[in-house]
């Protein structure tokens, strides 16, 4: 009887291989994420109280209060605009910022100082860089606008900067070649590359904004955030319904304003 041909050794290798390292690291995760878990103190116990807490918090919220319409449209109306004139100042502040990020177009010495700024600019929270602004200009709504521009200039420079580095530089060098100066061949060669995706980051911006007016104002940076944050203080849970109703109605709005822009400009 004729035995089955020997299979090449390159065909008996294990398919799968065990890699150790992935299964140490995956390990270690798990056990950190007991023990932080443990340090933090998170019990079984202590989230079945939790959950009780909440639905006896959650009854007293029910039904919301439609009688205090003045301060719920006097809030929202400020978030609106803080949202809207934070996004305009800053993409208006975005634009040079992003240009100068840019490494396929600018040198080192200004590519350097525009991603310092840049990296300075996402490194904290909105809520902090608000909380910053109320101790510098008191609280109002000023302070929310300017912890917005901060959040709205490390966001879209940020993109618009990556936008114009992935731009084909042959339209780039085709205006050059012309003659043309620095500030033409941006809005000749670079603009029309990139003004639809410019948009879309403008837009999710402005709709960001719209979230991040109310946290900004749970800080004293003025807005719905302020009248919600005052309400928690009163024990006024059936006006804290309606705020949260309100909030979640604004941001449903913003979200269909966004995509009828992007529809309309991309």
């Amino acid at each position: 009887m004729n035995s089955a041909p020997a299979l090449p050794a390159a065909s008996r290798e294990n398919p799968f291989p065990v890699r150790w390292t992935t299964r140490a690291v995956w390990i270690g995760l798990g056990l950190y994420v007991i023990y932080a878990a443990a340090r933090l103190e998170l019990t079984w116990e202590r989230f079945v109280f939790g959950l009780g807490n909440g639905g006896r918090f959650l009854a007293r919220m029910v039904p919301p209060d439609f009688t205090k319409m003045d301060l719920l449209w006097k809030g929202l109306s400020e978030s609106l605009e803080i949202a809207v004139i934070a996004t305009v100042f800053g993409v208006i502040l975005s634009l040079p910022v992003g240009l100068a990020a840019s490494r396929n177009l600018m040198p080192v010495w200004a590519t350097w100082p525009a991603r310092a700024f840049i990296a300075l600019c996402r490194s904290f929270h909105p809520v902090i860089v608000a909380i910053l602004f109320v101790k510098a200009v008191g609280f109002g709504a000023i302070a929310g606008i300017l912890a917005l521009i901060v959040a709205s200039v490390g966001f879209i420079a940020k993109l618009f900067a990556e936008a114009i580095e992935e731009i084909s530089l042959k339209q780039v060098e085709a205006v050059r070649a012309t003659g043309a100066s620095f500030m033409n061949v941006i809005f000749m060669a670079v603009v029309p590359q990139v003004l639809a995706r410019f948009t879309g980051f403008a837009t999710y911006q402005l709709d960001s904004n719209l979230r991040n007016s109310t946290m900004v104002g749970i800080v004293g940076g003025g807005g719905i955030g302020s009248t919600l944050f005052t309400a928690f203080q009163k024990f006024d849970y059936d006006f804290v319904l309606t705020i949260l109703l309100a909030i979640i109605a604004i941001i449903f709005v913003g979200e269909i304003l966004a995509g009828w822009i992007r529809r309309t400009f991309q």
